[in-house]
């Protein structure tokens, strides 16, 4: 498994994701402990674009009740990758 593979999670491809497009921009689901570095080099690689900036942010869990119980949902840490002017990443 290769470095991208353990930083990118996925492509996500939301109703907001989807107004980013013209402007360059593609939003990830990438691992916890991933900083904007290792995520600009990982899309690089696994794409085979230039990036431009990287933002990141991190989607506190939810509050979940199961029965009698009290549990959350995992923490999930995502990124809006900018590309260089010309660039795009082909979407399905």
């Amino acid at each position: 498994m290769g470095v991208a593979q353990m930083v990118i999670k996925a492509l996500l491809q939301t109703e907001k994701s989807s107004t980013y497009g013209p402007s360059g921009k593609y939003l990830f689901l990438v691992a916890n402990s991933a900083n904007k570095i290792q995520i600009k080099k990982a899309v690089e690689q696994a794409y085979k674009v230039k990036v431009k900036d990287v933002n990141t942010f991190i989607s506190s869990g939810k509050l979940k009740r199961v029965r009698h119980q009290l549990g959350r949902t995992a923490d999930t840490k995502k990124a809006v990758v900018t590309l260089v002017a010309g660039q795009k990443i082909e979407v399905q």
